[in-house]
């Protein structure tokens, strides 16, 4: 999976768009997207990455998203089962609707808050989750009175923390969103090959110390370790689909094969033997 831009579709021209236990485990996904972005996982701890807010989770989460706010999926590396159920809502819905309607003016000022990431605990989180766990049984307009009525409770709700002090809105978004997509860009067409971060910075015509602070800014994660994320992440697509252990190491960009299977363990918390011989069984 190429990371990238995530060009959401909403189903039937729908202002919403439920994904249903969507299983990314195995896969680094950084992106970023329009569209607001309600996340809700049960069953597992793991890690909650958004903007340059990184922290843990525990057996639960429930995370608000603000638009264009890069983010990793909350279920990468989990090894355990595990639930999640995403919801979009359209950047152009808040402001068509949600802004026009007096009844649902706390829900506009949540989506204009959840600049900021919004982490919800407590009894809000149970609720919530209870309730997204069920909109996938839901024909299209019990869907979308159901998303209201949990907007609603999360804008009436006071058990919430923000994850970011500041609201992460740049009057030049798209042009760093353009950047972001050509690092992106460059890291998935030559990964299988020696990177220089000189050669990186000067794509996105920066020199190389400000194209690491920059980096590290938008992404909360070194360069270095981002590209061993996807390298690893694409290694295990190799190897499910047959390579060994070496052609793997090698197509990756890894220079030795030993620093590929300790980069592969530690990223993983298993070597790429085990990983494999997991996968086949």
């Amino acid at each position: 999976m190429k990371i990238q831009l995530e060009n959401i579709q909403p189903d039937d021209k729908s202002s919403f768009r439920l994904l249903h236990n969507p299983k990314l485990n195995d896969l680094f996904f950084w992106h970023f997207h329009p569209e607001f972005e309600l996340v809700y996982i049960e069953g597992a701890n793991g890690t909650r990455h958004v903007g340059r807010h990184i922290s843990t989770f525990t057996q639960s989460d429930l995370v608000l998203i603000g638009s264009n706010i890069p983010h990793l999926n909350f279920d990468y590396g989990i090894k355990t089962e595990y639930r999640k159920e995403v919801l979009h809502i359209s950047a152009s819905f808040r402001e068509k609707v949600f802004n026009e309607i007096e009844e649902l003016i706390e829900v506009y000022e949540l989506l204009g808050l959840s600049q900021h990431g919004i982490a919800f605990y407590g009894e809000t989180k149970e609720t919530v989750g209870g309730q997204m766990k069920q909109l996938h049984k839901m024909n299209a307009f019990e869907q979308f009175l159901e998303v209201l009525r949990i907007l609603k409770v999360l804008a009436k709700s006071e058990e919430f923390e923000l994850l970011h002090p500041k609201p992460i809105i740049n009057d030049r978004a798209k042009k760093q969103q353009l950047r972001l997509q050509k690092v992106y860009s460059y890291i998935d067409e030559h990964y299988s090959q020696k990177i220089n971060l000189e050669e990186v910075a000067q794509a996105v015509n920066l020199g190389k110390e400000a194209f690491c602070r920059y980096f590290k800014k938008s992404t909360g994660s070194t360069f270095t370790n981002f590209l061993n994320q996807y390298r690893i992440t694409q290694a295990k697509r190799l190897l499910l689909s047959g390579r060994n252990i070496g052609e793997t190491c090698y197509e990756c960009g890894f220079e030795s094969l030993s620093y590929f299977n300790r980069t592969f363990k530690k990223i993983s918390g298993e070597n790429p033997s085990a990983f494999k011989s997991k996968q086949q069984q």
